[in-house]
């Protein structure tokens, strides 16, 4: 979402690098520059200009003119006023109270509102919670039948609301049916409408005044730019929210609404929507955030993605397998399995330090389409091939190409890699493996 953006502040900072000494002159240069580029990335004008007049009070403050680095000083404090802009810490959800805690979903129609009520409720499944989603939009016809299916997805039980007309009448009826059957979370996910309307607006306030949510959360739709914020505001002055929910973030979004809204309403992005799949909900982290902006990446997140998805029993095992050099090709599609829970390619690149330098030299399109090949060539062997490649002879290479889709040629490139890679671990291998990390072990 932040592609543009992070080339052009990359742009500016190694102009910065660049000079031995910082001058008045090339710091209001490079705010310039870094002013052009939040407003192309559609940031609120107001947003941008106090974000820069605090960068610029720091800057000329005496500190980076005379530093050693004047360049990473100033990239340092841009960081932090960053941070400032977009929260500074995480705001986690609130979920205390007597059960069932009422959580309710505010946002236009499109937003991805019904979505999260699934994401949300995989998120707080995974915390110990037991959440029933609540459709309470009555207008829409397919809005029941769609979180029924998400419900179905996600092991969550849905509120039975259909044939209901009255979305208030659907919290009475939900809450005591939670109430009855041990539910402590209770995600309603209300109606939205193509435009903010009055009638809209006045069904929310009257929901909200029954449930008495611990959370009121606008779900927006992070590709709407600066609209999102305009529409966060309409919402915060007549419902009064608790927090944002930003979807879409991995689409082609420029990204102004991320750093505009904790700005303009105070109120806190909360989480992120990064992908269709209903696991693809990050909570959000200003910090982390604004790391991954300037093109700084995000390793805690990475590695908190990696210990959710990698499991350690596996681990170990795998380990074992390659201390003794019983490395499979069974065991090479277990891996880009668990990789691929991870995310798509660029996503896990993206969070590496450093990385946006050379991302223009990968064709991400094109990695991705050799993972699925290699599946599908393995996927086209016997179990016994797996396991013993070296008997995989003329014939059998030709059966898998076929069955795979792919040249014989793909199949030989495929199991001459692997053969190189066994080679290269039992050198790794060789002098003993302790303190070989995990982490690369199960990558």
């Amino acid at each position: 979402m932040f592609e543009k953006l992070q080339e052009r502040l990359e742009s500016t900072f190694k102009k910065l690098r660049g000079y031995g000494k910082l001058t008045d002159e090339n710091i209001k240069d490079s705010l310039r520059e870094v002013r052009v580029a939040l407003l192309e990335a559609d940031v609120n004008y107001k947003v941008a200009k106090d974000f820069l007049e605090k960068v610029k009070e720091k800057a000329l403050g005496g500190e980076v003119l005379t530093s050693i680095t004047p360049g990473q000083l100033f990239i340092r404090i841009v960081h932090e006023e960053l941070c400032e802009l977009l929260g500074k810490v995480n705001k986690p959800l609130d979920v205390s109270g007597s059960p069932p805690v009422a959580i309710m979903l505010a946002g236009l129609q499109g937003s991805g509102k019904t979505t999260t009520a699934g994401k949300l409720a995989i998120f707080l499944k995974k915390k110990g919670r037991k959440p029933l989603l609540v459709p309470s939009d009555v207008y829409r016809p397919a809005a029941i039948d769609q979180l029924m299916k998400i419900g179905s997805q996600t092991g969550t039980e849905v509120f039975p609301s259909k044939g209901m007309t009255d979305p208030v009448q659907i919290c009475v009826d939900a809450k005591n049916y939670a109430m009855r059957n041990g539910f402590d979370t209770m995600i309603v996910d209300t109606a939205g409408r193509l435009h903010i309307d009055e009638k809209m607006l006045e069904e929310l306030i009257k929901q909200k005044k029954f449930l008495s949510p611990r959370e009121t959360i606008l779900v927006l739709d992070a590709m709407t730019g600066q609209d999102a914020v305009n529409i966060a505001k309409t919402f915060n002055e007549k419902l009064e929210i608790d927090g944002v929910v930003l979807t879409k973030l991995d689409g082609d979004a420029r990204g102004g609404a991320a750093i505009s809204i904790k700005a303009v309403i105070g109120k806190p992005i909360r989480f992120i929507g990064t992908g269709e799949k209903l696991d693809a909900l990050e909570p959000f982290y200003p910090e982390r955030m604004a790391s991954r902006i300037l093109g700084m990446g995000d390793v805690v997140s990475l590695v908190e993605k990696a210990q959710e998805v990698f499991d350690e029993k596996k681990a170990e095992e795998f380990e074992k397998k390659l201390r003794k050099d019983e490395f499979t090709l069974e065991d090479f599609r277990d891996q880009i399995k668990q990789m691929k829970k991870l995310g798509s390619l660029e996503s896990i690149m993206g969070m590496v330090p450093g990385f946006s330098k050379f991302k223009g030299a990968i064709n991400f399109s094109e990695a991705e389409k050799d993972i699925k090949r290699v599946e599908a060539i393995i996927g086209s062997m016997t179990p016994k091939e797996r396991l013993y490649p070296n008997i995989i002879d003329g014939s059998r290479r030709v059966r898998i190409s076929k069955g795979s889709g792919t040249k014989v040629q793909d199949v030989n490139d495929l199991l001459k890699k692997y053969a190189e890679t066994k080679k290269m671990i039992k050198k790794l291998t060789k002098g003993g493996m302790k303190g070989f990390p995990k982490q690369l072990l199960m990558r």
